[in-house]
């Protein structure tokens, strides 16, 4: 079988050192050189010839300096022959740009999911898109994970029997009621209008919340607008607690700080597929590990097994251990 390769580009390199100690192999160090002209130059350091090569890096701020960086690596691994090249990209920033709702707009999610292909890309791993179709964006196989197993086993410690999960949005509902039937608690959702990237309105919730002890679940909080907007729709409605978790925990412009400020939210929940911004010392932010999951799907890509197969696997209540969800 071939051997396992693995590199770490500049925007998460403590989650792929992670990854890297649950599979047991070394994580390969990648140079970059900037050039006077402010172009890149990527190195990786270590044999890819007929070798099952992995290239870990979400893409998070500086977007595209990330995404420059990876479409290089990718060059560079084909270019020494790699085998195989899979790209592991926890979060997948372009995937909100995934239709055409105004005049003269790209498709982002399709242009980059056609870049990385060009680039070398034999296949990618990825976890909790924005929306599902841009799955079908890839010309190549794509893994799709989410992290609502790991999001579950925390949530499991408290009191669930007057909780319900609500969703911002009815784009979000699905994942919403697959947390929920994970739980055993009902599930709500928010009929949310956007207008801008800061600058939504959710006119009614719909679904039983009165008197409830709410968990808000999106598959990612950036300024955490719709999640603000959503906690005074819910006050409105006298819910007793409110507990926020995500995926992809970006909290740009300090608002993790800004939800944490809201009195009535106990808790703020996240995974570590992106780097986690300095939050107070008080900071109401808890993260869950996914380098478990994603560690596990790539031995599974590297060994020819099932990674489907993974998805009904039981979830350990520790954490920061859990098995791959899907």
């Amino acid at each position: 079988m071939r051997d396992i390769t693995v590199f770490s580009g500049s925007a998460h390199p403590e989650l792929a050192a992670e990854i890297c100690s649950h599979l047991g192999t070394p994580l390969h160090p990648v140079q970059v050189k900037r050039f006077a002209n402010d172009c890149l130059e990527v190195q990786l350091q270590a044999n890819c010839r007929e070798r099952d090569v992995f290239l870990i890096q979400p893409l998070v701020p500086p977007v595209q300096e990330n995404l420059v960086e990876l479409l290089l690596m990718l060059d560079a691994a084909r270019g020494a022959s790699a085998a195989r090249t899979t790209v592991v990209m926890p979060h997948y920033a372009y995937a909100r740009s995934d239709k055409k709702d105004a005049p003269r707009i790209s498709i982002g999610a399709r242009l980059v999911a056609d870049l990385l292909v060009a680039a070398g890309a034999g296949r990618v791993l990825t976890m909790t898109l924005h929306s599902p179709q841009v799955h079908g964006f890839f010309s190549v196989p794509v893994d799709h994970l989410h992290a609502l197993r790991e999001l579950a086993a925390h949530f499991r410690q408290y009191d669930l029997s007057n909780a319900v999960v609500v969703s911002p949005d009815l784009g979000n509902a699905k994942e919403a009621a697959a947390f929920a039937r994970l739980l055993g608690i009902g599930v709500a959702m928010g009929a949310k209008q956007r207008f801008s990237d800061d600058r939504v309105t959710i006119s009614s919730v719909i679904g039983d919340v009165a008197g409830k002890d709410v968990i808000v679940l999106d598959d990612e909080i950036a300024r955490g607008t719709t999640v603000i907007e959503l906690l005074d729709r819910l006050r409105e409605r006298g819910v007793n607690s409110i507990r926020v978790a995500c995926t992809h925990g970006l909290f740009a412009d300090g608002a993790v700080d800004r939800l944490g400020d809201q009195l009535d939210v106990e808790e703020i929940v996240c995974t570590n597929t992106v780097p986690i911004p300095d939050v107070k010392p008080d900071s109401k932010l808890k993260v869950l590990s996914i380098a478990p999951a994603l560690a596990e799907a790539m031995r599974r890509i590297h060994d020819g097994a099932s990674v489907s197969a993974l998805f009904d696997a039981p979830c350990p209540r520790n954490g920061g251990e859990s098995s791959l969800i899907g």
